[in-house]
């Protein structure tokens, strides 16, 4: 079996279950007692909240560089980063390792891809959803167009998660808010919703809407399966 590595912790909430997923997808494919082959970086994570609002992506993309550096000096044969918003600066990071990084946003391509969808609701931090890292590589290497919410509720969104989410707070009101807002991206021609944020499985899923829920956390889990096992 090969040896991934995984940058984690940003946060740890969403880290157990990437961890939980990956181990199970592989007693699943293999079997017995087989369990995944790991080396996972926990990061102090309000550093990197502490950077991301102050619109330094320059130090989140030396933290990130030094962590997979440190992935690959204990044996990762190639890294992810349990992260939507991060993969803002992935394409900083790959020149610097030598590694190979597998993309969340590839993972969550290839899984809307094989959905059916042309065109996909994106929710997750207002990074994710707003800058275009995501968004055009959905549409340039997936042929995925991409709906979003408006700023009023992406703000909102972008609340819950990091003031909620990340601290392991699961409200009714705030699931009410993001029932609605995948509702109105619906309307607004969405024919599937994409959980881009690998904290929003927490509080919404597929049982909530009658339209296809994807979940990055769980696609990206499965393409480390697949190189694990392949």
């Amino acid at each position: 079996m090969k040896t991934i590595g995984l940058i984690g912790g940003t946060s740890w909430e969403s880290t157990i279950e990437y961890y939980r997923l990956i181990n199970k997808g592989v007693r699943d494919r293999l079997g017995g007692l087989h369990s995944a082959d790991l080396v996972l970086r926990s990061v102090e994570f309000a550093e990197y909240d502490t950077l991301m609002r102050a619109g330094d992506w320059d130090g989140v993309t030396s933290r990130l560089t030094d962590n997979a550096r440190r992935l690959e000096a204990f044996g990762a044969e190639a890294f992810i980063i349990c992260t939507n918003t991060m993969h803002f600066v992935a394409d900083r990071i790959e020149p610097n390792v030598t590694i190979p990084l597998i993309h969340i946003a590839d993972a969550a391509g290839k899984g809307i891809k094989a959905s059916g969808i042309t065109t996909i609701g994106l929710l997750g931090t207002i990074a994710t959803m707003k800058q275009e890292f995501y968004r055009k590589r959905l549409n340039e290497r997936f042929g995925i167009a991409v709906v979003t919410p408006d700023d009023k509720d992406g703000k909102a969104l972008d609340s819950i998660i990091f003031d909620e989410l990340c601290g392991g707070i699961v409200s009714p009101e705030s699931k009410r808010t993001l029932v609605r807002i995948m509702n109105d991206m619906v309307k607004a021609g969405a024919e599937g919703i994409l959980l881009a944020c690998t904290e929003l499985p927490l509080i919404v899923g597929p049982e909530d809407i009658s339209c296809p829920v994807l979940d990055t956390m769980a696609l990206h889990s499965e393409a480390v399966v697949d190189y694990l096992v392949s």
